[in-house]
C-alpha cells in the first residue's frame, strides 16, 4: 500500500477574516473536527497553554501532529530545543522551523551556522520524537533557494538526513516576478537556467528537493506566479480597513484565494488556471511519496493566513479557502495513490509473467 498521508490545518487559518472577533480555542478545535476534512491541528503553543491545547485535543479527538515557530540564531537556540520538547508533549511528529536570515549579532547567517543549529535540533528531535523540519520561507536564510541544497550537503556529509518543510508558495510567487527575483539576487541565476522555479520545467528547484527526499512536512497555501501584492492592510480590530498600506509597506503577496472570491472580497482579478503551477508541485510531491517507501513525508498542513504578506485585510473567508484546499488535497492524494498502487500491481504482474515464461 502507498505511504500514509495526513492533512491538518494551521491554527491561524481557523478564522474567516482578520476583522472578525477572535474565536475561542475550543471552538477552533470544534470547527476543525466537525468539518470532517482534517486529521490534525497544527500549532506549537507557549508552555503555559500546553495543557489547554491538550484538553481541547483530547475532547475533540483531534491530535496536534505538527507545529512551528521562528528563531534568531544566537538568541533563540534554546527556545528551539524547548519547542521541540513542547511538540513532543503534544504528540507532534514535526516542528516547522524558520531560521531568520540575520544572526543576533547582525550579519546574515552562514550555511555552516544553519547546519550547526540543524544538527543540534536533529539530536533533540531524535530524543523527543518531534523532528525539526527547516522551512523554505521569505525573510529566512532559505529565501535564497540556492542555499538549501548547500546546507543539506553539509548535514548529509555528517551522516544525518536533512528534513525540510516545503512551502512552495514562497517559490511560486517569484515566478515572472522581477521585483521578488531581486531579493538575494536570484534573477541572474534564473536567466542563466541555473535556478528553475517553474515546476513544469526540467530540474526545477522544488523537484530537486522532492527527489532528494528532503520533504518531511509541507505547508499548503495557494500562490500564483507574480502573485498580486497585498494592497489591503492587515488590521486586527473591528474598525474599517484602510484601502492600502502606508507608502512602501504594501504586503509582498504570497497568498491567492483557492476559491473564487465574491465581489469586494479580493483586491485583484482571480483566475483559477493560475493555480496550476502551485498544484503541480503538490502532485509531484504526492507521487514521489506514494512511489517511494522510504519517504519520510507524513503531514501536509493548509496554511491560509491573515498576515500582511498573505491574506491580511482580505474579506474572503480564510477558513472556507482552507477547507476547499484540504478537499482538493485529499482528492488529489486519493487519485495519485490509487494510480501508483495500480501501476505497482501491473508491474509486479508483468515481472511474474516474464519469470514464468523463462522457467
Amino acid at each position: 500500500m502507498p505511504n500514509e498521508l495526513l492533512f491538518g490545518i494551521a491554527e491561524s487559518g481557523v478564522m474567516d477574516t482578520d476583522s472578525d472577533p477572535p474565536i475561542p480555542l475550543e471552538t477552533k478545535f470544534k470547527m476543525v473536527k466537525e468539518s470532517g476534512v482534517y486529521d490534525y491541528f497544527d500549532k506549537t503553543p507557549a508552555k503555559d497553554l500546553v495543557q489547554e491545547y491538550l484538553r481541547c485535543s483530547e475532547k475533540h479527538d483531534l491530535p496536534i501532529l505538527a507545529g512551528g515557530w521562528f528563531y534568531v540564531l544566537g538568541r533563540d537556540d534554546e527556545l528551539l530545543m524547548d519547542n521541540l520538547r513542547i511538540g513532543a508533549r503534544l504528540g507532534s511528529l514535526v516542528h516547522n522551523t524558520q531560521i531568520q536570515m540575520d544572526h543576533a549579532e547582525g550579519p546574515l547567517v552562514t550555511d555552516e551556522q544553519v547546519a550547526e543549529i540543524y544538527m543540534k535540533a536533529f539530536e533533540t528531535g531524535e530524543e523527543t520524537g518531534c523532528r525539526p523540519t527547516f522551512e523554505v520561507h521569505v525573510n529566512m536564510w532559505s529565501e535564497d533557494f540556492r542555499r538549501v541544497e548547500k546546507v543539506a550537503d553539509l548535514v548529509e556529509r555528517r551522516g544525518i538526513p536533512f528534513n525540510m518543510t516545503l512551502d512552495h508558495s514562497h517559490v511560486i510567487f517569484k515566478i515572472d516576478n522581477p521585483r521578488e527575483q531581486e531579493v538575494f539576487g536570484i534573477h541572474e541565476s534564473i536567466e542563466k537556467g541555473d535556478l528553475v522555479l517553474d515546476p513544469f520545467q526540467k530540474d526545477h528547484i522544488c523537484g530537486k528537493w522532492i527527489h532528494r527526499g528532503f520533504v518531511r512536512h509541507c505547508h499548503a497555501r495557494a500562490a500564483v506566479p507574480n502573485n498580486p501584492r497585498n494592497v489591503w492592510k492587515h488590521h486586527p480590530s473591528l474598525e474599517e480597513l484602510p484601502s492600502q498600506h502606508p507608502k512602501d509597506t504594501v504586503g509582498r503577496g504570497i497568498q491567492y484565494p483557492f476559491i473564487k472570491p465574491k465581489t469586494g472580497q479580493w483586491h485583484s482579478d482571480w483566475d483559477e488556471s493560475k493555480l496550476e503551477p502551485w498544484k503541480e508541485v503538490l502532485r509531484q510531491l504526492m507521487h514521489h511519496h506514494a512511489s517511494h517507501s522510504e519517504s519520510t513525508l507524513r503531514t501536509i498542513s493548509t496554511e491560509f493566513i491573515p498576515h500582511p504578506d498573505y491574506g491580511g485585510g482580505a474579506k474572503y473567508s480564510i477558513f472556507e479557502n482552507s477547507l476547499a484546499c484540504a478537499k482538493w488535497l485529499r482528492k488529489t492524494w486519493n487519485n495519485i495513490s490509487k494510480s501508483v498502487l495500480k501501476e505497482t500491481y501491473e508491474n509486479k504482474s508483468r515481472r511474474c509473467l516474464r519469470t514464468r515464461k523463462t522457467t
